[in-house]
C-alpha cells in the first residue's frame, strides 16, 4: 500500500470512528487531506476539522477514545483550545481542530473535502465563509520592511547578538521577499497556501527559489545573507539610496581588534 492510500484509508477510519459515536456532524478533510489530494505523498499530514453537535465538543477534546479505536496514538498534544497534533504509532501524524457550526463560521481556512457527514446534517455547511480581510501590502512597504529588516539586523549582528539578527535577515526580510517575488517572477502552477506563502515555494517560483540559499546562509552568516538579499532587491527594485548606504556600511565585518 503506498502512503497517500494509507493516509486516506486513516482518514476514512477515523470518519467511520465518529460516525459510531454519534456526537459528530462531519468531518472535513484539509489541505492535502482536503481539496489538493494531488499533492499528497509520504510526508504528508492529516489535517481535519470534526464538526460536532452542540455540547459534544469537550467530551471529544478531552477523551481520544474516538481516534485511539482507530490505532494506537503515540503521541497528543493539545497546542489549541480547539485541537490536537498527535501521532499515530505507525507513523501517521495528524493536526486536528473541533467546532461546532456556530464557530466554524468564525474560522478563516481554505476549502477542503468532506470525508464524511451525518445524513441529516448539510454539507454546504462546510464551505468557508467569506471574511473581511485586509488590503495587500503595496511593493512600497514590503521593499521598506525588508530594508528596514536588513539594516536592524544588521546592527543585531555587529552588536553580537546573531540569533536576532538571523531572524530579522533571514527570517523576517526574506518574507518580504516572498511577499515581493510575484512582481519579478510569473508563478507556476502549484497550490497557493494562503496562509503560508512559504509553502510550495520552490515550485511555484523556481528562478527565486534558486536564490534562496543565498539568502538563508545560516546562523554564522548573517552579513553575507542581508548582501544577497540587498543585491537581490537592488537587481528588480528602484531602492533609496541612503538606506541602501546605510545597510552596506553595515556589511562590512568590524575589523578585528589589534594586538600588542
Amino acid at each position: 500500500m503506498d502512503e497517500p492510500q494509507r493516509l486516506l484509508e486513516r482518514l476514512d477510519a477515523i470518519g467511520h470512528a465518529l460516525r459510531a459515536g454519534g456526537q459528530a456532524l462531519a468531518l472535513l478533510g484539509l489541505g492535502s487531506a482536503g481539496a489538493e489530494r494531488d499533492r499528497m505523498d509520504a510526508y504528508s499530514d492529516l489535517d481535519f476539522f470534526v464538526i460536532v453537535r452542540d455540547g459534544a465538543k469537550d467530551a471529544l477534546l478531552n477523551d481520544l477514545g474516538w481516534l485511539g479505536a482507530v490505532a494506537p496514538i503515540a503521541y497528543a498534544f493539545r497546542n489549541t483550545v480547539d485541537g490536537y497534533k498527535l501521532l499515530y504509532a505507525d507513523g501517521i501524524f495528524c493536526e486536528f481542530a473541533i467546532f461546532t457550526i456556530g464557530e466554524l463560521k468564525g474560522i478563516p481556512f481554505a476549502a477542503g473535502q468532506v470525508v464524511w457527514h451525518d445524513p441529516a446534517f448539510d454539507p454546504a455547511q462546510l464551505a468557508p465563509q467569506p471574511l473581511p480581510s485586509g488590503e495587500p501590502h503595496p511593493a512600497e512597504w514590503l521593499l521598506g520592511e525588508a530594508l528596514t529588516n536588513l539594516y536592524v539586523g544588521l546592527g543585531r549582528e555587529l552588536r553580537g547578538e546573531r540569533l536576532s539578527a538571523a531572524r530579522f535577515i533571514q527570517g523576517y526580510a526574506v518574507d518580504r521577499v516572498l511577499a515581493l517575488v510575484a512582481a519579478i517572477e510569473p508563478a507556476q502552477p502549484g497550490h497557493a497556501d494562503p496562509f503560508a506563502p512559504e509553502r510550495r515555494f520552490e515550485q511555484r517560483f523556481p528562478h527565486t527559489a534558486a536564490q534562496l540559499p543565498m539568502f538563508v546562509q545560516g546562523y554564522t552568516h548573517n552579513i553575507a545573507s542581508a548582501r544577497a538579499i540587498l543585491d537581490f532587491l537592488q537587481a528588480h527594485f528602484p531602492l533609496n539610496p541612503a538606506i541602501v548606504r546605510a545597510i552596506e556600511s553595515r556589511c562590512v565585518p568590524p575589523a578585528p581588534a589589534a594586538t600588542v
